[in-house]
This record gives C-alpha cells, structure tokens and sequence, in this order.
C-alpha cells in the first residue's frame, strides 16, 4: 500500500545551501544503524533518483510533461527552486517507476549519487526541465537542492 506523501509526519526540515551538504545528509543517512523511511522508498531508491536527475539536467531527459503541467510550470518554476517543492506530487505511474530505480544497496547507492553531483559540479546542466523547461546551470544547483531536501526529508536515521 502507498504512503499518502502530503500528509506523512516526522518528516525532517532540511535546508542544503551547497551539493557538499546533500552528500553530507545522505552519507549520514546512510552510515546509520537504521534509517527509517517515511514514505514510499527507502533511502537506495531516494538517492538513485536524485542521482538521475541530475545526470538528466546534463544529459537530457525524455520525459515531457504534458502542456497544462508546463503551463503550471510556468508560474511556479520560481518558487520551487527558491523555496522548495511541495510532497504529495504524483507522478505517472510509468513515469514513477523508471524515476526511483533500486540500487543494489544503499552504499551503491550513495555512490552512484556522489559521482552525479560531482558531475554537477564539473559538467554544465543545460537540458530542458520536463515541466519547467530551460533551466542555467545555477537554477538546475537550485533545484537539486531542493529536490534533494524533499526526497531526503523522508528518511530519518536513527
């Protein structure tokens, strides 16, 4: 049974101002005894599809979202990558499930997310946001971060 993400208690606050301290939580997260997940994915799963997405900001990604999500896009584009991004969006279901592909464990994991945000930090992001659309490089660091901090709000190590 699926977790209703919007309403899930407990979840951590995180605020990353730097790539370096989303690796700092997820090495956290992944060096504990038990990280106990609140949501649908458990930690290995979380970090590939951070990981995906930013390899996807420098690659390209395939996905498009429909207009009238492009068109939502628009008007908060701004204030996702300022402030966050909200938990509870759902994706397509044939979306969802080639977006958190399952590592083989969660140091496998870990590093395959290591090696994306050194990309981020060597390579230029310039592909097109499926909703979004064009980000610069500085606005994709944004939104990884954000992104990072709402996927990683959900695990809580113990």
């Amino acid at each position: 049974m699926s977790v209703a993400a919007k309403t899930v208690q407990g979840r951590r606050e995180l605020r990353f101002r730097a790539l370096a301290e989303a690796v700092a939580d997820a090495e956290k997260l992944v060096s504990s005894a038990t990280t106990k997940p609140l949501g649908n994915w458990p930690v290995s799963r979380l970090l590939t599809h951070l990981a995906m997405a930013m390899n996807g900001s420098i690659d390209g990604i395939s996905f498009k979202a429909p207009w009238y999500a492009r068109l939502f896009g628009y008007f908060v584009k701004g204030r996702a990558i300022k402030r966050g991004m909200r938990a509870g969006i759902r994706l397509p279901r044939e979306v969802e499930t080639g977006a958190f592909p399952a590592a083989a464990s969660p140091q496998d994991a870990l590093d395959i997310f290591r090696k994306a945000v050194a990309r981020m930090q060597s390579e230029k992001a310039s592909a097109a946001h499926p909703i979004f659309g064009r980000l610069t490089h500085e606005e994709w660091i944004q939104f990884h971060l954000r992104h990072a901090e709402l996927h990683l709000s959900f695990a809580v190590p113990s």
